[in-house]
């Protein structure tokens, strides 16, 4: 089936929820087109492809404050603008999913609920969200809470309709309780289904060749059923689709989103893409036709998949984990929670700070921006000292220029010791403390190559490079080197490497994180550890940056570092 077919495919119409709600019956998931799997794509190319498929009839569109992040959000505002556009379309947002200094976190308390709300309507320029989700639900917060906030927004006319993603059954049916849900993915209680990643994240448009083309950044390298010894298994699935489908006249993508539509008449997937020419594919799945014994075909090609859908650190994002506590454990914090940063510059504070960090450079704003709005909470007495984490040495000289940076976080360590070359030099020229976190190597100079047997599934220090196989063996070596000359020393091989950190000089302070009180008291024993100048220079030569193998982010993390921390320039902003 040809893409040009698509113009003349009539998209129907379908029902979301029993409150009124209406869409098309497919929908235009929005991720893809800001940097989520690949860098991103030109702005006028994307307000286009979104323009096309108003034009083709899709009028149900998704986005998320994360996307971006916050950037999705600003395109999808811009495509809708003009010529009634708006008007002719159902537009999805999400909040409360969001990552600080490179780790997800999940929020659903009113405070956070309506500032991420008003971020959302200011990005998208508009007076009203269609279909405002819970990206995914916040296990600390009842339930009842979060949509009894939502419930106020929609009397306040500020959105129409209230949405749940990843949702157990039983957290849909208590978030029903309180006002009626519209839109999930589980069929309960008169409820629509959005179907996401109906494509299996772009597994059926190629198969296992997908994996091939994924950049080293995108997350779906992570995913188990992308790895070698599930995606063996998997491919056979693809190629059976592939088969039906040639059989049909139609693509394996087209014929897995036909799967989808037959379903029912309230399921609307929202295949994402970015190329005019997918997009007419994937509407052009709505005319393959399928009788009920290929539906049991294609099923029985896919009932035994290989992986999960999710890394183990990201699983606790499922429906399959996502109660939360009861109604009656609340206790309301009277509205100090610190509010998030809607519009994704600025900064926010709640009550006073000693010390505040930029935890992670944001790379859309000009770090002068940023700075500029600490300073204001310096002289209105909210915090104290400003600070910041992985940022590059220009960075620091720009952000310094608004106003002093009393601290600079980076990790420094042993093993992680680039940061020696222009960072620490600069920092020192402009008078700027240096806090040094995971000196320990992540915990790897508490104990070696045996720290990763101990490791939990969910712990994300699986996924860093340099305790993969590859690099851990030479890695070790390091570590028993260091080891070796702490017993001549007669203390332990963490100590020896943190009191190699508090040699480097009156302004460092290293931060070693622990929860048992026994490390603790190590730790504090590594400032009775005296090292000699050739001690140094011995500790350096085990670990020099040739030595260590692997790099201290996986490459999904990777712009999360002061390598990757540029900031435009001041000339370019423009306040939202």
């Amino acid at each position: 089936m040809a893409a040009a077919a698509m113009a003349t495919v009539a998209v129907p119409r379908v029902k979301l929820g029993s409150q009124g709600m209406e869409v098309s019956a497919q929908g235009l998931g929005c991720m893809g087109m800001c940097p989520a799997f690949e860098p991103p794509k030109p702005e006028a190319d994307m307000v286009a492809l979104i323009r096309h498929a108003i034009a083709a009839g899709v009028t149900f569109f998704d986005t998320s404050d994360l996307y971006g992040p916050h950037t999705n959000e600003v395109l999808l505002g811009k495509a809708l603008q003009g010529g009634g556009v708006r008007d002719r379309v159902e537009l999805a947002t999400k909040f409360g999913k969001f990552f600080a200094g490179g780790k997800p976190g999940i929020r659903g308390d009113p405070a956070y609920v309506r500032a991420a709300c008003e971020g959302s309507l200011r990005r998208l320029d508009v007076d009203c969200i269609d279909l405002y989700y819970q990206h995914r639900v916040d296990k600390k917060v009842p339930i009842e809470v979060t949509i009894g906030e939502l419930k106020k927004l929609v009397e306040e006319g500020k959105i129409r309709y209230i949405g749940l993603c990843e949702a157990s059954a039983s957290t849909i049916r208590r978030a029903h309780a309180v006002h009626p849900i519209t839109a999930v993915q589980l069929e309960e209680l008169g409820i629509g289904i959005v179907a996401y990643s109906p494509l299996g994240k772009g597994f059926f448009s190629s198969g296992a060749k997908l994996v091939d083309s994924l950049p080293d950044h995108d997350f779906r390298k992570l995913i188990p059923r992308f790895q070698p010894g599930n995606l063996e298994k998997n491919a056979e699935i693809f190629e059976r689709v592939n088969e039906m489908a040639a059989r049909k006249g139609c693509t394996p993508s087209q014929l897995a989103l036909a799967w989808i539509h037959h379903q029912g008449r309230d399921v609307c997937p929202i295949p994402g893409t970015t190329k005019i020419e997918n997009f007419n594919q994937n509407v052009a799945a709505l005319s393959v036709k399928l009788t009920p014994a290929e539906m049991a075909e294609l099923e029985s090609y896919a009932s035994n998949v290989h992986g999960d859908r999710y890394p183990l650190m990201m699983a606790n994002t499922t429906w399959q984990d996502s109660e939360t506590p009861p109604l009656s454990s609340w206790k309301s914090d009277g509205g100090k929670s610190i509010d998030p940063i809607p519009a994704g510059h600025g900064s926010c504070c709640s009550g006073d700070g000693d010390l505040y960090y930029q935890h992670r450079v944001d790379k859309k704003v000009p770090i002068e921006v940023t700075i500029g709005e600490l300073k204001k909470l310096v002289e209105e007495g909210k915090i104290k000292y400003i600070g910041l984490s992985e940022a590059s040495a220009s960075t620091i000289r720009r952000a310094h220029a608004v106003h002093p940076i009393t601290a600079v976080q980076l990790e420094w360590s042993l093993w992680s010791r680039d940061v020696e070359e222009d960072i620490i030099p600069t920092c020192r020229e402009l008078g700027i403390g240096i806090v040094a976190y995971s000196p320990l190597g992540r915990g790897f100079f508490s104990g070696g190559a045996k720290l990763v047997e101990s490791l939990s599934d969910q712990d994300f220090r699986k996924h860093i490079p340099r305790f993969q196989p590859e690099n851990l063996e030479k890695n070790a070596e390091i570590f028993e080197r260091v080891d070796a000359m702490a017993a001549r020393k007669g203390c332990t091989p963490s100590q020896l490497a943190l009191a190699w950190v508090h040699h480097q000089g009156s302004d460092v302070c290293p931060i070693p994180g622990t929860t048992k009180i026994e490390n603790l008291n190590q730790n504090i024993g590594a400032l009775s550890v005296k090292l000699t100048p050739e001690e140094m220079a011995e500790l350096e030569s085990y670990a020099s940056t040739d030595d260590v193998r692997g790099d201290r982010y996986p490459q999904a993390m990777a712009n999360t570092t002061w390598q990757n921390s540029e900031t435009p320039p001041l000339s370019s902003w423009k306040a939202q």
